[in-house]
């Protein structure tokens, strides 16, 4: 089948798939997507040059709810731009304040942005952060909470965890443990508590108030070739859910409570092909208990609802694939475009924005078309 016409079928496919299906254009791809409010996200370059970072006003007809009619303006916004000296791998938001921290994956000190309006629409760098002296391929996690002096914790490996206040580089918090354990994700599940996923598959948790040792969780047993993983993390009144994905498809979900157990499991269909992995994400919808999303294997998006999963292993299917990405066309070089990174939006149950290597950005209201069978 011609790519033209996988296109105009996908095209009449997604009348009926989604809600609301918005796309940009960025000049280069990005694999950081982190929202900055309810109607804004940041995103940046990674290629190895000088690259932009941008803060991007979603479709307001998206965020018209009842009174889409009324509101005509259907494109993406940039209401704030910068430019780096490199790469951008790793970009968190400091909640509170108009600032963003990134890692350009070369080492492990970070960059401090300002998106303040008394610069305009311009975002500014400000500042920078003392990593580990040991710079690691892959660079830097972060990760950051409200707090009344804007704080931010970062790592390149369990060993190298600690929390910085940032307007005085002050130390205040360092993860005990001197295992050097390559951290894939770094994230709070409260005001004080934070876990930390790594790359082989054990997940850390400890609190910033207490020196006390962390509390480990091991890896799920996997078969075969050494694997790597992935972890999200999902904190409610009924505790800290996690989810683990491995590259060779393998889903565990646990209760860090119960941290040798497995509350579910499944084994996705997912192949690794030219993937990177470090496209590779896994993550809890924020607003739709249950629900995780899956990509970077691929152009496509996968979600999954694990409330179903059982406790015994089992072959599972998506419940909904966004194939938006994957149905244009491949590159001059003939490569397919695969996802970058995607997020959930932190209000809208069913929206989710993705990035692609070719430079695309959608964000996307899909139909849980399994609710009316």
């Amino acid at each position: 089948m011609e790519c033209d016409d996988i296109l105009e079928e996908w095209f009449m496919e997604s009348i009926k798939m989604y809600r609301d299906l918005y796309v940009y254009q960025l000049g280069c791809p990005t694999r950081v997507t982190e929202w900055t409010s309810e109607k804004t996200v940041c995103v940046a370059g990674y290629t190895s040059s000088k690259n932009e970072i941008l803060e991007l006003r979603l479709p307001l007809k998206l965020l018209a709810g009842e009174n889409k009619g009324l509101c005509a303006e259907r494109d993406f916004r940039v209401v704030h731009g910068g430019f780096t000296d490199g790469p951008v791998c790793c970009l968190r938001h400091i909640p509170g304040t108009r600032c963003v921290v990134t890692n350009d994956g070369l080492s492990s000190d970070l960059q401090v942005w300002s998106m303040s309006v008394d610069d305009g629409d311009v975002i500014r760098r400000t500042g920078s952060v003392e990593g580990s002296r040991r710079a690691l391929e892959g660079g830097s996690k972060i990760a950051a909470r409200l707090s009344s002096q804007p704080q931010v914790l970062h790592g390149a490996q369990s060993g190298d965890i600690r929390l910085t206040e940032l307007s005085s580089g002050q130390l205040l918090y360092k993860l005990e443990t001197e295992s050097p354990d390559r951290l894939g994700s770094l994230q709070f599940v409260s005001d004080s508590v934070f876990v930390a996923g790594c790359w082989n598959g054990n997940v850390y948790m400890a609190d910033t108030r207490t020196s006390a040792a962390p509390q480990l969780s091991p890896p799920p047993e996997a078969s075969g070739e050494p694997v790597r993983w992935w972890m999200d993390a999902s904190a409610g009144p009924s505790g800290c859910r996690i989810v683990r994905l491995s590259s060779s498809g393998q889903t565990v979900i646990s209760d860090l409570r119960n941290p040798g157990g497995a509350m579910s499991q499944a084994q996705l269909d997912v192949q690794m092909g030219r993937c990177n992995l470090d496209n590779v994400r896994v993550s809890w919808a924020p607003a739709l208990d249950g629900w995780i999303a899956v990509s970077g294997f691929s152009g496509v998006v996968q979600i999954y609802n694990t409330s179903i999963w059982k406790a015994e292993m089992q072959n599972v299917q998506p419940l909904f694939q966004h194939r938006g990405h994957a149905v244009s066309p491949p590159g001059g070089d003939g490569v397919p475009v695969f996802i970058t990174g995607h997020t959930w939006h932190p209000e809208q149950p069913q929206t989710l924005l993705s990035a692609a290597s070719d430079g695309s950005v959608h964000v996307w209201d899909w139909v849980d078309q399994s609710a009316g069978s």
